[in-house]
């Protein structure tokens, strides 16, 4: 017994469909170039999201270098070799 009948015999409504389509927004920003599928809006969030790591990639690296030239020589967990 398939799922509509068995609702239909207890007396039940039908499914509501999913909401996936009803929620999806189209992207209609102008593209780029006509023979690129990459609009406008997209290029301009692939830049604030690479903007976004690179800042946290150049904060880590420092926060590396803090770690290797003053936290573990402090902590005596190595010594460096220029001092």
């Amino acid at each position: 017994m398939g799922e509509a009948k068995r609702r239909a015999e207890q007396g039940l409504p039908p499914r509501d469909k999913p909401r996936a389509s009803k929620t999806k927004t189209v992207d209609t920003s102008p593209r780029i170039v006509d023979w690129l599928p990459l609009t406008r809006n997209q290029a301009s969030r692939f830049v604030a999201i690479t903007t976004k790591g690179a800042w946290i990639g150049i904060g880590a690296l420092a926060l590396f270098w803090v770690t290797v030239r003053f936290i573990g020589p402090a902590a005596g967990w190595w010594t460096l070799a220029d001092g």
